[in-house]
């Protein structure tokens, strides 16, 4: 049986409204899963420099060679690499003494950790003690470069400051997760930090 044209029009008509009718929702913006590695720790000296620490078996550690082109004045200034969550613990060690008075490096220390301001939406600060090792974890929110900062020192001859950076924008909402993973790490390098006697 032949279908008339006009019911066939009728029907495409019809179809075409059925069809116009659904709402349509756009897809939402996500970021990719992270999958995290499970944490382990390891005992890490590094020769000829006066402290120990723990760090995640996820970790490696590279000594700098160059700052700015010149050799660091320290040569236990190092990187700790999370290379999984493109991220980078940059370490800077200082003897205290004459020409690097604790005060100082302190005052060093919060004026680096203060030009986050800007792009901060809060600097949070935790005070830690341990054995022979005492410092501050400074938790900065939001699109700051740097989003976590930290210092270990005895207070009479070492000090040791380390500044978490990441190779991608500093988009908070996308980032938070890993910054909250790697804080744990901080957090535990702090708690098995030991001077060298």
């Amino acid at each position: 049986m032949k279908v008339p044209k006009y019911l066939q029009f009728i029907f495409i008509v019809a179809l075409f409204f059925a069809a116009c009718q659904a709402d349509y929702i756009p897809k939402p913006k996500a970021y990719h899963r992270l999958i995290l590695p499970q944490k382990k720790y390891v005992p890490f000296g590094n020769e000829g420099c006066p402290f120990t620490f723990e760090i995640p078996i996820y970790a490696s550690t590279t000594r700098d060679t160059l700052f700015f082109g010149q050799a660091p004045s320290d040569p236990c200034w190092m990187d700790i690499s999370l290379n999984s969550m493109k991220g980078k613990i940059h370490m800077s060690y200082k003897h205290i003494g004459e020409q690097n008075d604790l005060a100082k490096l302190l005052e060093d220390t919060y004026k680096l950790t203060s030009k986050h301001v800007r792009k901060a939406d809060f600097i949070d600060e935790q005070v830690f003690h341990n054995n022979n090792a005492h410092g501050l974890l400074y938790d900065v929110g939001g699109d700051a470069a740097s989003p976590i900062q930290f210092f270990v020192t005895d207070s009479t001859e070492h000090f040791l400051r380390g500044a978490l950076y990441f190779q991608t924008p500093p988009n908070y909402d996308s980032i938070l997760p890993v910054v909250d993973f790697i804080k744990e790490d901080v957090l535990h390098l702090m708690k098995t930090f030991e001077w060298e006697e």
